[in-house]
């Protein structure tokens, strides 16, 4: 079984079969500043909800942003320590590319707050542009392409017709797998993309 967590957007947990097929257990909630409090729990939820124990989890896959500073680094701590107290490896994938997996051909947007975006162009599933920060109008949407992601649908104007989504865990699993699958390294590093908010001189 993997543990698949992002809390580049909503925090979000999904338990999925070796092959990331199928969510066996699942627990998510949107809450931007409580990923500290909240995340450990969703956890076991999830795990209680697909009947499985730490001796069955042969991975942990994080979703590594880009994502605002605390909220990744409150998942990408926790999965590095579940895989190190359950003696499995820990895997990272980009938050974007979980939406670009599953939808292909695709322009995925996520909140970056500060009236900023983050943003990836994928086609076939493969990031062929970012992730990048910028403000929406700054990013150039083509004609007829899909936008998708909670980033997208909070401005209208600059991304009409915007589909809601946030980075599924069963989707990052499945990326990690593929990955996995064709020899890469899937590093846990995160993607800020610009300094924290509250930073040293």
């Amino acid at each position: 079984m993997i543990v698949a967590i992002d809390t580049s957007s909503a925090i979000a947990v999904a338990i999925t079969d070796a092959d990331a097929t199928v969510a066996l257990g699942r627990a998510s909630v949107f809450s931007p500043r409580g990923h500290a409090e909240l995340l450990s729990d969703l956890v076991r939820q999830a795990l209680a909800e697909a009947s499985v124990t730490r001796a069955d989890i042969t991975a942990v896959v994080a979703g590594t942003g880009p994502a605002p500073f605390t909220g990744l680094r409150v998942g990408l701590v926790t999965a590095r320590t579940l895989a190190l107290a359950w003696k499995v490896p820990a895997w990272g994938v980009c938050s974007l590319d979980a939406i670009g997996a599953e939808h292909g051909d695709v322009l995925a947007v996520a909140d970056a707050r500060r009236r900023e975006v983050y943003w990836a162009r994928y086609a076939g599933g493969l990031r062929i542009a970012g992730p990048e920060v910028g403000t929406p109008a700054s990013v150039l949407v083509e004609e007829g392409e899909m936008v998708v992601g909670r980033g997208a649908v909070l401005y209208p104007d600059a991304f009409p017709g915007a589909i809601d989504a946030d980075p599924d865990p069963l989707w990052l699993a499945k990326e990690a797998v593929r990955r996995r699958a064709a020899g890469e390294d899937l590093p846990t590093e995160p993607l800020y993309l610009r300094r924290p908010d509250v930073h040293g001189a």
